[in-house]
């Protein structure tokens, strides 16, 4: 599932890209990904052009002179610039735009592409309920944020509601690095252990966003992310040794999801 490596390394290059274009057709495949109905998307993209693109949490947002443009990749996907000789086979949604050339979404599994008016962006409840950004969060606003809560911390970065674009790809290596058991409750850490996650979440996330994501995404070109399985410390290594004591990395149940943990250097304190 994309992260925020490389849902924001795609809205970079989208901004990039797309800025400028206008689009002149649209071929739906899919139109359960849709929020509204083919005539509404249509009538309200056909013709609009391209001002930007950002990203909220695991959201894509193009902004155009007609309203926004809203991807979600869900489970895993592809955005690319193509033009009609180059489409790939397998395709979602396809919007061609006045220059020839063409953005192809495609989805794995549960993706979303959504159109929102212009002044419709606060009322989109998919992503009015996200909370900020990570990368864009100070340390001072991680502490704020954290403070008073009470939940296990794997359970409380994941939630998007509360910090939007970490998922069960990068935690592992957050949490390592920062030697908290991901059953750890926010509660139980100690302020240099707040300022130490924090830190680990800068640590795991922006050297993939360096290198465009990881290296089972591809770019809107086609090019596969640069950050590698050799620089993952723990994650989806079980058996294997702990980078820093050797001991083997097992993989454990937390909640609705598994965990890979060393138990050695994230043991879990017997009061919390």
């Amino acid at each position: 599932m994309p992260e925020v490596p490389e849902i924001a390394s795609r809205a970079r290059e989208l901004n990039i890209a797309l800025a400028g274009k206008t689009i002149s057709a649209v071929e739906i495949l899919q139109p359960k990904c849709l929020n509204v109905s083919i005539e509404e998307f249509t009538a309200g993209l056909i013709g609009a052009v391209i001002e930007n693109a950002a990203y909220h949490g695991k959201w894509i947002q193009i902004h155009t002179t007609q309203g926004w443009l809203l991807v979600n990749l869900g489970m895993g996907g592809e955005i690319l610039l193509v033009t009609r000789a180059t489409m790939p086979e397998k395709h979602t949604i396809v919007f061609e735009f006045s220059d020839a050339s063409c953005l192809s979404i495609s989805f794995w599994w549960f993706g979303h592409v959504h159109y929102v008016p212009e002044e419709g962006l606060q009322a989109h409840a998919p992503t009015a309920k996200l909370g900020p950004n990570v990368l864009d969060l100070s340390v001072e606003d991680f502490r704020r944020i954290v403070a008073g809560q009470r939940t296990a911390v794997k359970n409380y970065l994941l939630d998007q509601s509360r910090i939007a674009g970490i998922g069960n790809a990068y935690i592992h290596d957050i949490l390592f690095m920062a030697r908290i058991h991901p059953l750890r409750r926010l509660e139980s850490l100690s302020p240099a252990e707040v300022d130490g996650l924090y830190q680990a979440i800068q640590d795991g996330l922006r050297p993939s966003l360096a290198k465009n994501g990881a290296f089972y995404e591809k770019d809107i070109y086609g090019q596969k992310g640069g950050f590698g399985m050799d620089e993952i410390l723990i994650g989806y290594r079980e058996n294997q040794p702990c980078p820093r004591c050797q001991t083997p990395i097992i993989k454990i149940k937390t909640g609705s999801t598994s965990s890979f943990i060393c138990p050695s250097c994230q043991a879990f304190p017997a009061v919390v």
